[in-house]
């Protein structure tokens, strides 16, 4: 075999086993990938029952409730629309998670529409500076 023929069969393999990895990592990540949902989204479509998926909205007023065992939380989660979904958490919840505060969930929907959360992430808005630093700044307005 001429080293042109080599050269060419060598290309061609190195092509076929790149594109055979993108393949397997697009397979893996597809199964590890988890979609948003927001909860006027899953009153239109109806509840993905079949994966992991998150949701986010704010917490609704008045509807966390902490159980007896300490680490197990219920709340709703609402968006702009009419729409809520129930939530229960079991774990340590971030410091910015409160009522009335924005929030993403990950874990899976049950059956009759509950939402089991394996993660719960606080979500702040533009405006959030830490207590540390905000006081900072209130101490230097009050200089000048």
């Amino acid at each position: 075999m001429k080293a042109k023929h080599q050269r060419l069969v060598l290309v061609g393999l190195a092509i076929a086993a790149v594109l055979a990895a993108v393949l397997l990592a697009m397979s893996a990540l597809k199964d590890q990938a988890a979609y948003f949902y927001a909860p006027g989204d899953v009153a239109r479509k109806g509840l993905p029952l079949d994966r992991a998926v998150r949701i986010g909205g704010m917490v609704k007023p008045g509807s966390l409730t902490r159980a007896p065992d300490g680490v197990t939380i219920a709340f709703i989660v609402g968006d702009e629309t009419a729409a809520t979904i129930p939530v229960r958490f079991t774990g340590i919840v971030p410091d910015l998670f409160k009522e009335n505060s924005g929030v993403v969930a990950e874990g899976r929907f049950r059956p009759d529409g509950l939402f089991v959360a394996d993660e719960i992430l606080a979500k702040h808005d533009e405006n959030y500076m830490p207590p540390r630093l905000a006081g900072e700044r209130h101490e230097t307005d009050s200089l000048q």
